[in-house]
């Protein structure tokens, strides 16, 4: 059809007109940036720690002071002026298993600093559960009410709680049917709806006190947080973080970008998660590393505040869903950045407060350092000294034998140049409050106990350290369940008889069945001294000082253990 001649101009400019506004169509809006910090198994440790890493750059071992919640706070202030909107989040463990100068005090300064550094949401860790759902409750909600924690508001008069929320999908009131805890929280950054959804190894009721989590149900971590997911979403998050206390191992570096090698618990719940998770904060295995599997972003932090997870993530502006992640491991390290005051003050307050009671003097030592590390038959110098203490402090109670769980020596037993021990190396040693335990166990017994060491749920091994009145060899050589050499256990020198009742001393968490060793629940007659293993430690340590007629070395002089093959 031919135009009008009048026509053919008002025709070329419509086309020119809409030529135009296609060449200026506005371009895809940006990625929205997420920023996240997180950390996990800080365990209390308020000042910087030694920490030996091996860095992707570097290549090679390297020792540095690291952590300390005045460096934390330092960096996480620079942090915070690149990007205000910044959250710091945890994976478990804050608290439990801590340095005496948080431990003293019922653990509420970590609880109080950790405040204070903006953390927001943590999972709970097997930790938080040490002196029962009654104290995690209190340490979330504040208060100075007696739990199982003797030192309620010990460090201040009062006590508020922590700042951030703990949250558990998988630990179940089993009355109510409910979790314990939120099982998710949402926050709004950059008007995007982030849900952090939170749970605790499965397994916790194998290394905490059973007594203090009755009537709690730990269930399945995949099944839990995939059942939280469409709560949040209905409450309208649209990207999701799973903050967990779990965790694996790699080989590869703390801050390998990318790492390959995962392996672990983490890496099977990640694999069964919903396909809108696309980020894992870990924990438990104290290991840093910043791996891909699973299809997801799978992190953790090393432990002790030593390191810090610096997480970005990419967000569609139009779903709000994640596009992409990216994390960095960053070492924490001591005057890096300018000090946070108050924070800093804080530290100095609780230093200035613990000083006397820490720096107590309780005896004398015959050597600078007596160590938590077992040798190849499996016995520890320290865990020898501990069991050889329980067993002191309970001889008036008829009991021969003492056992000691590795798990429960939180570090070496080192003291200054002088060799004099104070009273806080010692309780750096045992910081759980643990009780002591006398109970009857058969000769049988015992010998399915020390089976018990390879036949674990968990798999490998875990020895238990014994009294210097007993001694075992074991082969291995032989099968699970016949490690144990025939005719080699010996108590006090005389074979062990499986018909004989033996009295038995070990911590409440043993009693109980803790760390795997249901033996312990079958002993009778149980009773409960109310004697502290640190009381009895510090006790020994005063009573066997060298140059003492009762001991003149910390560790007996012949083997407790003898491995075969």
């Amino acid at each position: 059809m031919k135009l009008a001649p009048f026509l053919v101009p008002t025709v070329l400019s419509l086309a020119l007109a809409l030529a135009g506004c296609a060449a200026r169509a506005p371009a895809p809006a940006a990625p929205i940036d997420i920023n996240l910090v997180a950390l996990n198994d800080f365990h209390g440790h308020l000042e910087a720690t030694k920490f030996v890493y091996t860095s992707a750059r570097e290549g090679k071992e390297n020792t540095m002071m690291a952590g300390g919640i005045d460096n934390l706070a330092a960096a996480l202030q620079a942090y915070r002026v690149e990007d205000k909107d910044l959250l710091l989040v945890g994976a478990g463990d804050l608290v439990g298993g801590t340095p005496a100068l948080s431990s003293m005090w019922g653990d509420e300064p970590s609880i109080v600093a950790l405040s204070m550094l903006g953390m927001k949401f943590s999972s709970v860790g097997n930790h938080e559960f040490d002196q029962g759902r009654a104290e995690l409750l209190r340490k979330q909600r504040g208060g100075c009410k007696p739990t199982l924690s003797v030192n309620a508001c010990k460090f201040a008069p009062d006590f508020s709680g922590a700042a951030f929320s703990y949250l558990a999908a998988n630990v179940i009131d089993k009355v109510t049917g409910q979790p314990l805890l939120p099982a998710f929280a949402i926050e709004q950054v950059k008007g995007v709806k982030v849900a952090f959804i939170g749970a605790v190894l499965k397994n916790t009721p194998s290394v905490v006190l059973a007594s203090g989590i009755a009537g709690l149900a730990f269930t399945d971590e995949a099944d839990a947080i995939n059942k939280a997911l469409p709560q949040a979403r209905a409450q309208g998050a649209t990207a999701f973080v799973v903050l967990i206390h779990e965790g694996g191992h790699t080989t590869e570096p703390f801050d390998q970008p990318d790492c390959t090698s995962l392996k672990g618990p983490v890496v099977g719940i990640a694999e069964r998660l919903d396909p809108a998770i696309r980020l894992v904060i870990s924990g438990h295995s104290h290991t840093g590393f910043q791996c891909k599997a699973g299809g997801r972003t799978i992190t953790q932090a090393q432990m002790g505040g030593h390191v810090l997870s610096r997480i970005k993530l990419s967000i569609d502006p139009a779903t709000g869903s994640v596009l992409d992640v990216a994390v960095r491991n960053v070492p924490v390290k001591p005057g890096e950045y300018p000090a946070d005051p108050k924070v800093a003050g804080y530290l100095a307050r609780v230093k200035a407060q613990s000083a006397a009671a820490l720096a107590r003097p309780i005896a004398r030592v015959a050597q600078r350092s007596t160590a938590r590390k077992m040798n190849e038959a499996g016995e520890s110098a320290l865990g020898g000294l501990v069991a050889d203490a329980v067993v002191e402090a309970t001889r008036a109670q008829g009991v021969q034998v003492g056992f000691m769980n590795m798990g429960g020596l939180r570090s070496d037993f080192d003291v200054a140049d002088n060799l004099t021990a104070t009273f806080g190396q010692a309780q750096a040693v045992l910081p759980f409050s643990n009780t002591l335990v006398v109970m009857d166990m058969t000769g049988a017994q015992l010998r399915a106990l020390l089976e018990n060491q390879w036949l674990r749920a968990s798999g490998g091994r875990s020895m238990l350290q014994v009294s210097r009145s007993f001694y075992y060899k074991w082969d291995n050589a032989r099968p699970d369940g016949q490690r144990v050499v025939p005719g080699s256990i010996r108590i006090d020198g005389a074979p062990l008889d499986d018909a004989k009742t033996y009295r038995v001393v070990a911590n409440n968490f043993l009693a109980e069945g803790g760390d795997g060793y249901p033996v312990f629940k079958q002993a009778a007659n149980k009773v409960d001294t109310q004697i502290l293993d640190l009381d009895a430690f510090v006790g020994y340590l005063a009573r066997n000082q060298p140059g003492s007629a009762a001991l003149a070395a910390p560790a007996a002089p012949r083997p407790r253990i003898d491995r075969i093959n």
